[in-house]
């Protein structure tokens, strides 16, 4: 059984809102799993554009006028055409319309009107007309008046594009009776293999009387066009449903209030809070009414496109009115851009791996893989490359991250079974123990974050590195790469899959394919724990603005510098400099700036340095102190604070260790800077005086790595002040948890009358409380 509280909100200005909740007895919604009758809905808007069989419900706010008599040609015109267009592509379209008895009303009362004037002009003699009145119009008589000319307006819209159209009338009991159902799919089947688009209505002409309360005045019940649509989708095994009313989709507050947010992802497993909000049509009079039936109706429709999921059709949700969006709405849709609300069983929660053994199991099965299926890897990496070269935007730093060689894999698989070996007491390990009081034991133990959401660009190493930290650490993982590593990223994630599949754990690690997926996914705060966007300084601020309400851990920038002192040697400077700038100028740990005390310069010492820059083809960039001291100095730079990521650097004079300390403060990222010096109590005070991430002394910038660190692969490297901070390891992927166990320990008892003291004694690590369970 699933509960649902939602709310569907109309295109319109001023609003009533009812809270609804209703339950969907018989539903069960699988985390990580879709129980599907064919294949299994898509997980992702993204992958809406492989939807091959669509079906589109079009309401009768759609259809049809706002005085709910006649059809919104100009509306109805527009979708034909979309309709149409996807058609030609090869897919296979059909419709599900409402509008018989409108059309049919309107024709009716025009007979009525011709009727009645002929009548009253032969009984009065005279021209003009007194005041007519109409009778109340039965639906089924509307709708079998209305029937002929729908189609042949659909027949006569759809001609203009080379589509042919058939109607299909059914009823309820069609589908009752196994036989009329076997021949109206064989029917459709056959129609859709003909390239005929089918326009299927109920035939509302001979369909049972409505119930007591239900409006007649031209508009068609919801409710039957919604469940058709479904069955339908269910029944011809459709790919997506697109169900177009009046409403833009689902709400997570009233509409109209300042912290209303139109769902983009619904997943029908989570019990959210979720208001209905809508206007009516109609005026004052009636209002109470109209809106209660309008909230009968968008919860008829929301449990349609429920059951349709169920059965294995993509769901979406959106508005066919409005008239800035109605002209692409459908094609939207299926180009996977954000519109209306997509519903979807796959939580992006994925599974989590909780056993030790697994998880380390896992793991080097990955990195077998990787050993194994390196050709594989290598042509599809190859694939990529070629495409970025033709492309030409790619700066060579880029390109560069993008390669991917067998020593890269090697490494990569070394980097794996480091990890391995380290998941295996990661999760589940105590921290500090305290015995509180008498028989009262307290434990801080290491949990998983839960969820990671990673963003990586060009560089499709990170993604067996990233997986495996997040197997290792017990979290579930979204990745989303860049577009510039698709192919090599699509190999790589089903080598992470196929190690998952040993265990049945296979999406635990799921990768996300559009822009469009990550801005929505960034709105999920009640799903994802932690965003980690490894990449451009550009990338990083874009997420910290799309983040909302969900931690992100991350640099915004790499400018990393390298101080040589007064006292340094000169065969360190040199390999050290040459390393830190030349090694892998792309990387976030390559030095941008070095700066100089002013007592090397012109000394051999300086000279050595520029003529080994030269010699590497960098580029200098002369800072303000730097190039006063010059008569012909490079060229000056534009900022002190600039990440080149290329063959590139700033070179600055400064007069003492601590004047260094203060221009990296000012300019620099909190990332990695480097002190070369033989003076020990020089290099002491910069270790301890810097507040970077990382502070070495004597050694290259590049160590700043988690590979390097031993800690097997790192996410990425995080400036900031809280939690994990430097190169983001397997320890930087855990939170923690206390457990108190107690013995019927009431805070009471610890009073000033209480019988109990406080003992707060510090407990070994290793040794086990008595009495313990094994909370695993």
């Amino acid at each position: 059984m699933s509960w649902a509280s939602f709310s569907l909100a109309p295109h319109c200005s001023t609003e009533m809102c009812i809270t609804v909740m209703i339950c969907f007895p018989g539903y069960k919604w699988m985390e990580g799993t879709a129980s599907m009758a064919h294949g299994g809905s898509f997980a992702h808007r993204g992958e809406l554009r492989q939807a091959k069989r669509i079906v589109v419900k079009l309401g009768s706010a759609v259809v049809t006028r706002g005085d709910e008599c006649g059809l919104a040609l100009g509306r109805l015109a527009s979708i034909v055409e979309q309709v149409a267009m996807l058609q030609n592509q090869g897919r296979e379209m059909m419709i599900v319309t409402s509008g018989a008895v409108a059309f049919g009303k309107q024709r009716l009362r025009h007979e009525i009107l011709l009727s009645q004037s002929v009548r009253q002009a032969l009984h009065s003699g005279q021209n003009q007309l007194k005041d007519m009145s109409l009778p109340v119009l039965e639906a089924r008589a509307c709708a079998a008046a209305g029937q002929s000319g729908l189609m042949a307006l659909y027949e006569a819209m759809f001609t203009q594009y080379s589509t042919c159209t058939a109607q299909v009338l059914v009823t309820n009991l069609d589908f009752h009776d196994d036989q009329k159902r076997q021949n109206l799919n064989s029917t459709l089947q056959e129609l859709l293999r003909m390239n005929i688009v089918p326009i299927i209505n109920t035939n509302d002409a001979v369909v049972p009387p409505p119930e007591p309360n239900s409006d007649l005045q031209g508009v068609i019940s919801i409710k039957d066009n919604d469940s058709l649509a479904a069955r339908l989708a269910v029944e011809m095994k459709a790919d997506l449903l697109i169900a177009l009313s009046d409403v833009e989709g689902l709400y997570n507050s009233p509409p109209g209030t300042d912290d209303a947010k139109l769902i983009d992802i619904f997943y029908p497993g989570d019990q959210q809070s979720i208001t209905y909000g809508t206007k009516s049509r109609v005026g004052i009079g009636g209002m109470e009414a109209k809106v209660y039936k309008k909230v009968l109706s968008c919860l008829f429709t929301v449990k349609a496109a429920l059951w349709a999921l169920q059965g294995g059709t993509s769901v979406v949700i959106a508005n066919g009115t409005h008239p800035k969006v109605t002209g692409h709405v459908i094609t939207d849709i299926v180009e996977g851009k954000k519109v209306g609300t997509f519903f979807s069983e796959i939580k992006p929660a994925g599974e989590f791996i909780c056993d030790m053994s697994i998880r380390s199991e896992i793991i080097c099965q990955l990195a077998e893989l990787l050993t194994e299926k390196k050709e594989e890897i290598l042509a599809a990496n190859k694939m990529d490359m070629d495409l970025a070269v033709s492309a030409g935007h790619l700066p060579p730093a880029m390109l560069k991250r993008l390669s991917l060689s067998p020593a890269k894999l090697n490494s990569l698989a070394i980097g794996l079974r480091q990890i391995a070996v380290a998941s295996q007491d990661s999760v589940g390990r105590v921290l500090r123990r305290t015995r509180v009081a008498h028989n009262l034991e307290l434990e801080q133990i290491t949990v998983p974050i839960g969820v990671l959401l990673v963003i990586f660009e060009a560089r499709p190493d990170c993604l067996p590195q990233v997986s495996a930290l997040a197997i290792a650490s017990g979290n579930a993982l979204l990745l989303k790469g860049g577009k510039e590593a698709a192919n090599t990223n699509r190999v790589l994630h089903q080598l992470t899959q196929e190690a998952l599949s040993m265990h049945g754990v296979r999406e635990a690690v799921q990768l996300v394919s559009t822009r469009e997926e990550v801005e929505d996914l960034c709105r999920l705060d009640k799903m994802i724990d932690l965003i980690i966007p490894r990449g451009s300084s550009q990338l990083v601020r874009d997420i910290q603005r799309a983040a909302k309400g969900i931690p992100v851990l991350g640099h915004s920038e790499g400018i990393c510098h390298v101080y040589v002192d007064a006292d340094a040697s000169v065969d360190k400077v040199i390999k050290i400099v040459r390393d830190s700038k030349c090694d892998y100028p792309a990387a976030c740990n390559a030095m941008e700036t070095l700066l100089i005390h002013r007592d090397i310069l012109r000394t051999p010492l300086f000279d050595q340095i520029i003529d080994m820059l030269r010699t590497e083809r960098v580029k200098i960039h002369a800072g303000p102190r730097f190039a006063s001291y010059l008569t012909f100095s490079p060229s000056e730079a534009k900022s002190l604070r600039t990440e080149y990521g290329d063959l590139e650097c700033c070179m600055e004079v400064v007069d003492s260790m601590q004047d260094a300390v203060d221009h990296i403060h000012k300019y620099g990222s909190s990332h990695t800077d480097v002190i070369i010096t033989e003076n020990e109590d020089t290099a002491e005070q910069f270790l301890q005086q810097l507040d970077s991430a990382c502070v070495f002394w004597n050694t290259s910038s590049r160590f700043a790595d988690g590979y390097r660190f031993g800690l097997g692969a790192e996410v990425g490297i995080s400036t900031a002040r809280i939690h994990a901070r430097g190169p983001v390891g397997l320890e930087g992927l855990l939170t923690t948890k206390w457990v108190l166990r107690g013995d019927g320990h009431t805070a009471a008892d610890f009073s000033e009358h209480g019988t109990m003291k406080y003992l707060h004694e510090n407990l070994p690590v290793g040794q086990p409380l008595a009495g313990r369970r094994d909370s695993n």
